[in-house]
């Protein structure tokens, strides 16, 4: 007799799988990355069709050996609508990339679903909001790329020199002060040969905020720093991730070219 059991996730990722069938890879808080294959979900009016990227899922899944089948799911929440525009299209596939490297099969990461479902859920907002800018958009994606490195055990470290034990604290008014990326090891307080980039006080200190939970919003109640800083914050947390997840990211590639 087949071993069922119940599984509460979202899914990240699906491909095509022989004739008829999906793979699906979903991410839980109890087992991480779990790989399904979904029969006949393919099929023209299939019960299983609604598996497919960026929906909230809650399945009945049959067999303990081998590739687990789907043989009931029910659609929990779908973030569909975030493939209205481009800007939100790609930041939420960048993060659905970046959750990918960072939890592995059977290998769950405390509180990484929470976070990435919490971004998702302010991407959803942004996309429904009338006042649609899309460095809001970049924003809500590099702050929860922030949070999910740190999760994920590979956070950027913004808080001391990576040279020296002093803390990097951005003299903010001092237009000559410089800090430099080095991607490899962190920040460096002033100027490096073969820096990734430099940042100056205020750019600093806009990615040092993206470690709180909330965006920066100014007393005007819009984001603080402009789209060009943004962009320029999007190379930090790239060139991190390429560099420590071997992989690049192309959806962040994707997203910056729909805002340059």
């Amino acid at each position: 007799m087949k071993r069922e059991r119940r599984l509460e996730g979202l899914s990240l990722k699906v491909s095509p799988l022989g004739e008829n069938d999906r793979l699906l890879t979903v991410l839980s808080e109890e087992e991480g990355l779990t790989r399904l294959a979904v029969p006949g979900a393919r099929k023209p009016r299939s019960s299983l069709a609604a598996a497919i990227p960026l929906t909230f899922l809650n399945l009945q899944i049959a067999g303990s050996k081998g590739l687990s089948r789907v043989r009931q799911l029910k659609v929990m929440r779908s973030y569909n609508n975030l493939g209205q525009t481009l800007e939100t299209l790609s930041a939420a596939q960048a993060l659905s990339e970046l959750s990918l490297m960072l939890v592995t099969v059977n290998s769950p990461v405390p509180g990484l679903l929470k976070t990435l479902i919490m971004h998702l859920e302010r991407l959803d907002e942004q996309e429904k909001s009338n006042k649609k800018f899309p460095e809001t958009t970049l924003a809500i994606c590099l702050q929860a790329c922030v949070h999910l490195l740190a999760l994920g055990g590979y956070g950027i470290p913004i808080q001391k020199c990576c040279f020296r034990d002093v803390p990097l604290d951005p003299p903010l008014g001092n237009w000559d002060w410089r800090c430099s990326l080095i991607p490899e090891e962190g920040f460096a307080v002033g100027s490096v040969n073969d820096a990734a980039i430099e940042l100056n006080p205020s750019e600093l200190a806009l990615l040092q905020r993206l470690i709180k939970p909330n965006l920066p919003i100014g007393s005007n109640g819009e984001l603080m720093g402009p789209r060009e800083v943004w962009l320029r914050l999007l190379v930090v947390i790239d060139c991190w991730i390429t560099t420590h997840l071997v992989h690049k990211i192309r959806s962040l590639s994707i997203l910056r070219e729909a805002l340059i």
